[in-house]
């Protein structure tokens, strides 16, 4: 099939590759435009770009693809049999959708109608689900509520972070859509039930900050869904605090005498990292820091090089 497809970031990679494997030609790449990324905020673009330009296939990057009719007449001029989508990251108009014979297909890393929106696999771990799975659909004018023509489930591992799990259904996906190209004319659409749809909107910067608050089972789920996009933190002497990696820390036995430590407080500093009051009476385990403007480092090397012991408090 002659193919337009649209796709940004890493993820989407996977099933670029698997449809020109599959002999399918790619006539056109539509991606974001270049980002600054890194500490000199240079312009980078995007995956998909990169992977195009690295193949000679044509690639347009339209900052706001509804309303740019140069784009528009690109994909246009592209006449696709069916455009793809994974991961884009903008809403494609109407009249893109329709006018391929065979529509447009999307990708989507969950089981729709579970986690409609722009990060399901990250809510996925974060609301400490057991199941995932990818969802081939055909695009409508709402959010990923157009009818399902594959789906497939996978369990989660034990600890699997946010960007291992995208990894995995990345794969999935990529094999998943391939297979359903190959048999596209005989496939019965599945209307999605709307009463059965949760939803997974955008993960914005400041949802990764720590609230002590909660039990430790809640911010271990937070630093597996967001510690690498964008990113987990507290507060420390008025800098941001990195939280890289870590664990709910094991029983400590019986409590000693008096209130329970505050929420936040430095329990105990060790090779194993620092040990954080959380709520309900709980404790986590920090095991790796990003301090604010430096690299990240073990918990431990942090406490040699700052001031810090039990008794002290992080948060705000």
């Amino acid at each position: 099939m002659r193919i337009v497809f649209f796709g940004s970031p890493a993820s989407a990679l996977p099933s670029f590759e698997a449809l020109l494997a599959a002999g399918h030609t790619v006539a056109l790449a539509v991606t974001q435009p270049d980002r600054p990324a890194g500490r000199g905020r240079r312009l980078t673009p995007a995956a998909v770009k990169a992977f195009a330009r690295e193949r000679g296939i044509p690639t347009i990057e339209p900052a706001r693809i509804r309303g740019d009719e140069a784009a528009l007449e690109r994909i246009r001029a592209a006449a696709p049999d069916v455009n793809v989508v994974v991961a884009y990251g903008q809403i494609i108009p109407r009249s893109v959708h329709y006018f391929p014979p065979y529509h447009s297909l999307n990708v989507h890393f969950s089981l729709l109608p579970r986690y409609r929106g722009a990060a399901p696999v990250q809510w996925t771990v974060l609301n400490g689900e057991a199941e995932s799975g990818v969802t081939i659909i055909e695009l409508d004018d709402r959010m990923d509520e157009g009818d399902i023509l594959a789906r497939e489930s996978v369990a989660l591992r034990p600890r699997e972070t946010a960007a291992a799990l995208e990894a995995r259904l990345a794969a999935l996906g990529a094999d998943l859509l391939v297979a359903t190209l190959g048999r596209i004319d005989r496939i019965e659409r599945l209307r999605q039930d709307p009463a059965l749809a949760t939803l997974a909107p955008k993960i914005r910067k400041e949802d990764g900050r720590l609230a002590w608050t909660d039990a430790a089972a809640a911010i271990d789920r937070k630093v597996m869904a967001l510690a690498e996009r964008p990113g987990v933190f507290t507060v420390f002497r008025g800098k941001r605090l990195g939280i890289v990696s870590g664990r709910p820390a094991e029983e400590r036995g019986c409590p000693p005498p008096g209130p329970d430590p505050e929420p936040g407080t430095v329990l105990a500093i060790g090779k194993a990292g620092l040990e954080i009051a959380c709520g309900a009476g709980t404790a986590y385990l920090v095991e790796n820091v990003r301090p604010e403007g430096k690299s990240a480092m073990s918990a431990h090397a942090f406490s040699l090089g700052t001031e810090i012991g039990p008794g002290v408090r992080l948060g705000e």
